[in-house]
């Protein structure tokens, strides 16, 4: 279920992309590579998207 109307991302995947986005933030801190972290916060958000683009299509 996602918090709002047009937010693609449900809680879990909200959350989970806040949490690695603080990882990446303390890795980066530390002078450290913060691309794996990236990519799979990347990898989330398309799965999101592609799932609510997926119902969007049903819906009409």
């Amino acid at each position: 279920m996602a918090l709002t109307n047009k937010d693609p991302h449900n809680a879990r995947e909200i959350a989970r992309v806040i949490y690695l986005s603080g990882k990446a933030m303390r890795r980066q801190s530390r002078g450290k590579s913060t691309k794996a972290i990236d990519s799979r916060i990347d990898a989330i958000r398309e799965k999101a998207q592609a799932r609510e683009n997926a119902r969007s299509l049903h819906r009409r």
